[in-house]
């Protein structure tokens, strides 16, 4: 794939891409009469760039309307012709972040239906959640507690980042070690049971890093490296007793493999079943230790919890659809289930995205061979597959639509791993106080139901460098005042930085950031006249980056996001 369907698939610019050639890229992708130069056998028909016809092919996946839109920029462009990752991922984008701000316009409160059009149809995480593309839990280790587990590609390519597995549904715990260069492999690996479909998914949904899909759809954490815990016993059910065992053993080897947070996507017994107080008991010795613990609160929407997410050192996540579109005013809460822990305090602590969440599909299953037929036969000009692509879910033959806070609890997993590489000085509670300021609360439910609201990635990240530097959780950008306008940005390897924005029609050198403390910039200008301005920040001259903290953020037409900055009319003096 070619640097630019990196940055693209990165979806905020990173430092990865120079600014001279992503440049030279978007002129051209803008440019519907830019001709590919004779000779290029394996060149993208838009841009030109050098590509593996395999990977042109996959433009023959994308729905009408995205097909629609390349050939309305590109007039003799034809879906046989193929596409670049790049070139396939930034119509993609730009298609469905039009139908999000359709969506907000017309007050469509529930979520996208699952028609022909759903297909190719996730926003990826990272966007979703505002992440800051600079931190993808490096150097952070995961554990993750559920039934089974399959060593997907996404976890597995380039380099293996399981370091560890175990099996725990029995009262001797097997355990495998494996190194970066190693093909993990273990006890019924490559069975493509079903009871390793929820596992795969979840580990991804967390720390995947999109080999499949050329990157676009990744976790936040896709360089932590994982530990896989799995507890489904061989009749499928899972017990308080495998998860406590599970628990005891992350605790014992915790030191071994470096392990920071554990995310738990499985429910035990009923309350006040065996082995209860056990679990509740493991994860307060975790939490102790200085690992955080992430628990799904589950799915059934009513108001009772099974272990472990009552116990009260774990961190319950609950679930929101925000109806796959940014920023949407109606969010709403999904139906996950909600309660008291067993000491009396509310659950969940927040929540998080449980639906529309891309993830794999599991290789070599059922599902996975019909996905990859009926795209096949999409490519060819088959029409009436359609259907069955909506029906099965499917985003890509190799990624489908999953729900559930199964998927909301490693989502926060991840936001946790990436704060630990922002500050790995943190605590679990310190992990726990700040996830609960960089949450939101969803308008209209109840507290209960939702703790501290959703959880903002950007912000947590932002908050965890803040503390870094003990500025006493001041770390929102941009702030606005009578007196001025200031902006804050964390970055340890840039030497210099630049705050660029169209009030001055983007023309540099825009304002010069101070370094006011190691690793902290601060720009300030005078006021603005009330209205909207886009703006960004450019590191070293070379390497854009929208606001990491901001969550306003508006397509800038070059492949990428400018963030957006708001100023109010004054208020009138009484």
């Amino acid at each position: 794939m070619c640097c630019i369907g990196a940055a693209v698939a990165e979806i905020l610019f990173s430092r990865d891409v120079p600014l001279h050639v992503r440049a030279q890229h978007m002129k051209i992708l803008k440019n519907p009469h830019h001709k590919v130069s004779p000779g290029a056998a394996s060149a993208c028909p838009l841009c030109g760039a050098a590509s593996r016809s395999t990977l042109l092919r996959e433009a023959g996946w994308l729905p009408a309307e995205v097909a629609k839109r390349i050939e309305r920029d590109h007039p003799k462009w034809e879906p046989n012709h193929g596409a670049c990752p790049a070139c396939v991922q930034q119509a993609l984008l730009q298609t469905l972040l039009e139908h999000g701000d359709a969506a907000l316009h017309e007050e469509i409160q529930s979520v996208w239906p699952l028609d022909a059009e759903a297909a190719f149809g996730a926003l990826p995480t990272p966007l979703r959640m505002h992440a800051d593309p600079r931190f993808r839990g490096r150097g952070v280790t995961m554990a993750m507690i559920d039934a089974a587990f399959y060593p997907h590609p996404d976890l597995v390519q380039p380099r293996n980042r399981i370091a560890g597995w175990a099996d725990a549904s029995g009262r001797v715990i097997r355990h495998r070690r494996f190194g970066t260069r190693e093909k993990p492999k273990w006890p019924g690996w490559d069975a493509k049971q079903p009871v390793q479909w929820h596992g795969m998914m979840t580990s991804s949904a967390a720390a995947g890093n999109g080999w499949l899909s050329h990157g676009l759809y990744r976790g936040l954490a896709s360089e932590a490296k994982l530990v896989l815990v799995q507890v489904a016993g061989t009749d499928g059910h899972i017990h308080n007793a495998s998860i406590a065992r599970a628990l005891r053993w992350l605790l014992k080897n915790r030191r071994a493999f470096q392990i920071r947070v554990v995310s738990i996507s499985v429910g035990g017994d009923p309350p006040h079943q065996p082995d209860g107080d056990a679990v509740e008991d493991a994860v307060s010795e975790l939490v102790r230790a200085g690992v955080t613990v992430i628990v799904a609160a589950g799915n059934d929407g009513q108001r009772q919890l099974f272990p472990p997410a009552t116990a009260p050192q774990a961190i319950t996540v609950g679930g929101i659809d925000d109806h796959n579109v940014l920023d949407d005013p109606a969010t709403s809460l999904w139906h996950s289930s909600y309660g008291t822990s067993s000491h009396g305090g509310f659950k969940p602590e927040l929540v998080a995205p449980s639906l529309w969440i891309a993830a794999p599909v599991l290789p070599g299953s059922g599902i996975a061979k019909e996905a990859a037929d009926v795209f096949a036969r999409r490519a060819l000009g088959d029409t009436t597959v359609d259907g069955k692509i909506a029906e099965l879910k499917l985003v890509t033959p190799y990624y489908q639509h999953v729900e559930g806070t199964s998927f909301a609890a490693p989502i926060v997993a991840s936001v946790v791993a990436c704060m630990l590489e922002a500050n790995s000085e943190l605590t679990p509670l310190e992990i726990r106080e700040l996830l609960q300021a960089a949450a939101r609360p969803v308008s209209g439910a109840p507290r209960e139901r939702q703790g501290a609201g959703a959880l903002d990635a950007g912000i947590a990240v932002a908050l965890a460098l803040d503390a870094r530097h003990d500025r006493g959780g001041q770390a929102i950008s941009p702030q606005v005042s009578g007196t001025g306008i200031s902006f804050l940005l964390h970055d340890r390897q840039a030497a210099k930085v630049q705050v660029v924005g169209n009030w001055e029609a983007w023309r540099p050198p825009g304002l010069l950031a101070q370094q006011v403390n190691p690793g902290v910039w601060h720009a300030a200008r005078a006021p603005l006249p009330p209205g909207k301005y886009a703006y960004r920040f450019l590191l070293d001259d070379e390497h854009w980056l929208a606001d990491p903290v901001n969550p306003r953020k508006v397509l800038n037409g070059l492949g990428g996001f400018d963030s957006v900055l708001i100023v109010p009319p004054a208020k009138p003096r009484n």
